[in-house]
């Protein structure tokens, strides 16, 4: 997990989610996991 300040998806699979009004990038590769 690697928290961002600007986040973006680095693959097709990638998915932003909003939660508790924080973006969350979530993958099928771990590797891509991020946190705002």
């Amino acid at each position: 997990m690697k928290k961002r300040s600007s986040i973006k998806k680095m693959c097709n699979k990638c998915k932003l989610i909003k939660r508790f009004k924080k973006l969350h990038i979530i993958c099928i590769n771990k590797k891509h996991k991020q946190t705002q």
